[in-house]
Order: C-alpha cells, then structure tokens, then sequence
C-alpha cells in the first residue's frame, strides 16, 4: 500500500511540476525566436516570475458565467479536458519498474482516456451559448474524429511489434534498430496528437483572428487557467507517450533510465514549441486532408511494413 501511495505522489508531482516548465519554457523560447520582449521582464533576470505572474493574473480576473449558459456543463467542463491526463499518466513507466500502474491493456487504456479530455472543449462549446464557442466545439470534433485514426494505427504498429498492448513491455521489448523502422509511425502519431490537442498549427478550434478563442471564449479566471494547463499537461503526455513507444523510453547509454526518459520528453515538448513558432495556422481544408490523404495512408503503410517483417523475422 506504501508503495502505491508513493507512486502516485510522484505522479501528482509531475502532474504539477512537468507542465509548469513546459509553460515557462515556451515563453522563453518564443521570446528569443520572436523576439518578443515581453515575457523577458516579469522578476527581471530573464523573466523568471513571468509565469507566477500570469498565475496572479488568472487568480484576480472575475469567474463570469454568461445567463444563457448551461451552469453545471459549463463549470464542469475545464475539469473534464485536465483530469483525463493525470490518469493517463499512471500508465506511462519513468524507468524500468517505476509505473503507478502496470495494465496488461495500457496502450488501449491510454488511447480511450486521451480520447475523453478532447470532451472538455466540446462541452465548453456548446455549454456556453455563444456561436463562436459552438463553432470551436464542432471543430474539436471533426479533429478529433479526423486525428483519432492515424494516431490509433500508428500505436498499434509499435504495439504489433513488440506483441504485447502493456506499456512498459512495449518499452522492454524495444531495440535501437526500431528508430528507422518505426520512424513514419512516430511522427504520424506524434502530428496527430498534436492536432488532437489542438496546438498550432493544428489550433483551428481556438482561431482567435475567426472565433475569437473558440470553446473557451467565455471564460475567465482560473476556469480559463485550466484550459491552458490542460493545454501543457496534454504536451507533456503526449511526449512521454511518443518516448515510451517510438524512441525507447529508459533506453539509453551512461545516465540513469528515468533521466533519459525525462531528456526525451523535454526534447520533445521543445519540438511542440519549435512548431507552434515556425509554422502558420493550417485552414479547415487543408487540415482535413492532411488527415486522411497523408497520415492515415503513412500509418497504414507503417502497419503493413510492420507485419510483413514481424512475418520474416
């Protein structure tokens, strides 16, 4: 009982801690890629309170509820987009032997639950009585539908490589010489769980130069906060997901296995900021077909290739 206490204290802590220094990282990284000096002057050196600022902010702003929203939906719904991640996170190992939970399903596991924080801005949407939030939840949907596919048949082609759905034998199962050979899969899986948590250029639903802020227009406050933690959360679960099951998780020459996993991630999560600065919002259109006329067909390219070798070898 110690131990599983233990394991989800650490798992609340990086829950906290991980998408904090995602937050802080991404202010300082566009700061420098667009030179943009405002986040370089909250606690002077470098900025460094500028994200306990934002926190203050958040905590002064009012809690406005429109009078034609549905209440109970409307309050609910940031819960509902953060508190699927921390689940999530109990699936996924740190090192070898270090995982809150060990499902013999713990690929389908994560997929499903990932699946419902996407519900969030779909009820935030629609709760609001505004049609630019109802706008923004519909085009959550159709991402989510549309994104859901290529990020399912890229996980399962690690997953029929390793024969086993358990996360952490996915992870033990992994060899070096996976990177070429998984290499499509992973990026298929990671662009489209990008667009699932609907990062740029992927941020269609929250077009704020068309929708304003899509589903989350009408909110304020730490509702609103919420939002944006959910928001870092997903790209810190997102990238412990792509480490875990395309770039071999603990595996790693010299230094410890939890802290090759944690370099990963962060490599990763500054890849998801990398992106967001160098590339501009993609249209409806051209999201859609990205979808389903070049992942889709690469993911199941990928899942052929993989059981065409699983056959030889």
């Amino acid at each position: 009982m110690l131990e599983v206490v233990l394991s989800f204290v650490v798992i609340l802590i990086v829950f906290l801690v991980l998408p904090l220094i995602v937050g802080q990282t991404e202010h300082k990284v566009m700061a420098h890629m667009q030179s943009r000096l405002g986040p370089m002057y909250a606690g002077r050196f470098h900025g460094w309170a500028q994200l306990i600022a934002d926190g203050v902010k958040f905590a002064q702003k009012e809690d406005v509820i429109p009078a034609a929203a549905d209440r109970r939906i409307f309050m609910i719904a940031p819960g509902v987009a953060l508190v699927p991640y921390l689940v999530v996170l109990i699936a996924i190992p740190i090192d070898r032997g270090r995982v809150a939970v060990n499902l013999d399903l713990g690929l389908f596991f994560v997929l499903a639950v990932m699946g419902v924080g996407v519900l969030g801005s779909i009820m935030a949407g629609w709760a609001s009585a505004n049609k630019y939030s109802v706008l923004g939840g519909m085009r959550s949907a159709a991402q989510l539908m549309s994104y859901e596919l290529p990020l399912v048949l890229a996980a399962s082609s690690v997953a029929m490589a390793a024969g086993t759905l358990s996360i952490p034998g996915i992870v033990e199962a992994w060899q070096w010489w996976w990177l070429p050979w998984q290499a499509v899969g992973g990026v298929v899986f990671f662009l489209a769980g990008l667009a699932e948590l609907r990062r740029p250029p992927f941020d269609m639903p929250i077009a704020e130069s068309e929708i304003i802020m899509g589903p989350m227009t009408e909110y304020t406050g730490m509702r609103f906060a919420l939002f944006m933690l959910s928001e870092y959360v997903g790209i810190v679960v997102l990238s412990f997901l792509t480490t875990v099951l395309f770039l071999g998780g603990w595996h790693g020459p010299f230094l410890p296995g939890w802290l090759w996993t944690l370099i990963k991630v962060f490599a990763l999560s500054f890849v998801v900021i990398w992106l967001r600065v160098t590339f501009p919002r993609l249209r409806e259109d051209q999201l859609q077909k990205l979808a389903w006329a070049v992942l889709v067909p690469l993911a199941l390219g990928q899942l052929a290739l993989t059981g065409i070798i699983k056959v030889l070898v």
